[in-house]
């Protein structure tokens, strides 16, 4: 049988980098973009030159390895430097520079700020492109695993459950000391003596461990990385991760502002619906958001802020009282020039007009309370409260706000459907598809930046797919940034060289 044969390995082959890269290949683009910013205007750390010893990288070779590396699912140090030496492609891009692992890896965790500006610069761009709409924007969060486990994460009960351990074992271990006394029995009584010397050691640990958790006012502590913290990922899953949120416009799914914390979404709403508003410079826009970011204080500051919320509306939690369905707080309705409730029995609930505070674990507000003595003569007083003194309610100093949130979310079930359609898929690919589920920096600014950066090259390879390289370039070509002008004769230079490979979608250059 005859096989397809290929050519031999000695034979000489004249050729370039440059006829080894297609004009529409993602590298080009990447090229283009990093050589069009001038990067210590965004806060990126410069290698100085140095006028003894060997000469220092340029930042921006750094820069392009990481956007190349994330882009493929590449993110290791080591395996960057792999394929610095193995990938043509990589060999192109860095025009055959061939930096250490150990250098690529510091620039990751040196930069944490510059890849910050660098994602909101990115937004700019997409925005000028026009690729945003800045209309309507979902906004939703997912959980990246930290550099942490589970057993290096502690709260009080948990310090409190490892003392009384040491504490039961050290008196089992004394007993035992006790029993052997004055017996022939040298070598266990010295592997005993050591065991307690040993829980001895950890008592300490665990003690200072305590005293740390206390002087922090955190409910935990996690010793690998101090700002990672034990959350609910989902239902009554728990791991020591990151908040990673994001805020997705609707028009082509891309995203417009984005920032890692370390907590659950309930208080964190404001924070990247108002940056989503800066980043994109627009006076107003509607934010569509799950159940879980329901908290009065955040949709009131988006109110402030001149953003549009539709939240949805949690369910009613557990009746304590035993209220039956026609007699929950939603069949009160409220008068807000009386500033009164009307019960469906028709008596009118009022209020003193004092404030008292309330304050939780997870949430400080303060509230007016409503009530009436009729409800103590009321014939089905028991359908409606439990309590002697009759029903109350208390409404809220963000009630206002609440309302007419949920009034927009039941008013718009349609548009709120298309929160899942915007963002959820996002996280699919950045997880699943791509396998950035966790994170191995630690400490809550760099995984901030290591973040950032994923979401950038989120942006980059779905703006590309939606034009193509060529046009994208093209758009960069004509892009008002104050960083233009040292790169625009590289990008001409590029584009011609994309017009003239087999007449590769034509480009006008800027004069």
């Amino acid at each position: 049988m005859q096989h397809i044969t290929g050519i031999s390995r000695h034979q000489m082959r004249f050729s370039s980098l440059e006829d080894t890269i297609s004009p529409d290949n993602q590298v080009r683009f990447i090229d283009a973009f990093v050589e069009l910013i001038d990067i210590s205007k965004l806060d990126f750390a410069i290698k100085t030159l140095k006028t003894e010893g060997r000469p220092s990288f340029n930042s921006k070779v750094f820069l392009k390895i990481y956007l190349y590396g994330y882009l493929n699912g590449i993110r290791s140090g080591r395996d960057l430097e792999k394929e610095c030496l193995r990938n043509m492609e990589m060999q192109w891009l860095l025009e055959d520079i061939r930096p250490n692992y150990h250098s690529i890896s510091d620039f990751r965790k040196d930069n944490p700020i510059g890849l910050k500006k660098l994602f909101k610069l990115f937004v700019s761009f997409l925005k000028d492109a026009d690729l945003i709409g800045g209309e309507t924007i979902a906004i939703d969060g997912t959980k990246s695993r930290a550099h942490n486990s589970k057993k290096a994460n502690f709260n009080q009960k948990k310090i409190d459950k490892h003392l009384a351990y040491i504490e039961a074992k050290t008196q089992e271990y004394l007993d035992t000391l006790e029993e052997n006394d004055g017996k022939d029995n040298s070598a266990i009584i010295q592997n005993i003596q050591q065991k307690i010397e040993r829980l001895k050691g950890n008592k300490f640990r665990y003690e200072q461990l305590e005293e740390k958790l206390k002087a922090s006012g955190e409910p935990q502590i996690s010793t690998t990385d101090n700002d990672a913290r034990a959350l609910l990922v989902q239902g009554q899953v728990v791991e020591i991760s990151f908040n990673m949120q994001a805020a997705v416009d609707a028009k082509h799914n891309l995203v417009v502002a984005t920032h890692t914390i370390n907590r659950n979404d309930r208080n964190a709403l404001s924070a990247i619906a108002i940056e989503a508003k800066e980043n994109l410079e627009i006076e107003t826009y509607t934010a569509l958001v799950d159940k879980g970011y329901h908290n009065g204080r955040e949709i009131e500051a988006c109110k402030q802020a001149n953003i549009t919320t539709i939240v949805a509306q949690p369910e009613q939690g557990k009746n304590k009282e035993r209220i039956t369905e026609n007699y929950l707080i939603s069949k009160f309705q409220y008068d807000q020039i009386t500033d009164t409730y009307t019960c469906p029995q028709g008596e009118t609930l009022k209020t003193t007009g004092s404030w008292y505070k309330k304050t939780t674990d997870r949430d400080s507000y303060e509230f007016k309370r409503y009530g009436t003595p009729k409800c103590r003569e009321c014939p089905v007083k028991d359908l409606c409260t439990s309590r002697v003194e009759g029903r109350k309610i208390d409404r809220s100093q963000y009630a206002d706000a609440v309302a007419e949130n949920n009034k927009r979310y039941h008013e718009n079930a349609e548009l709120y459907r298309k929160r899942q359609e915007i963002n959820e898929h996002i996280f699919g690919t950045i997880k699943r598809q791509w396998g950035y589920n966790h994170t191995n920096l630690t400490g809550l600014e760099k995984v901030n930046g290591e973040h950032s950066l994923i979401m950038l090259v989120y942006n980059i390879k779905r703006s590309i797919n939606i034009l193509g390289v060529p046009d994208l370039i093209a758009k960069l070509q004509k892009w008002n940034s104050p960083y233009k002008a040292k790169a625009l004769l590289l990008i001409k230079t590029i584009c011609l060289k994309l017009n003239t490979a087999n007449n590769f979608y034509p480009m006008k250059l800027a004069a």
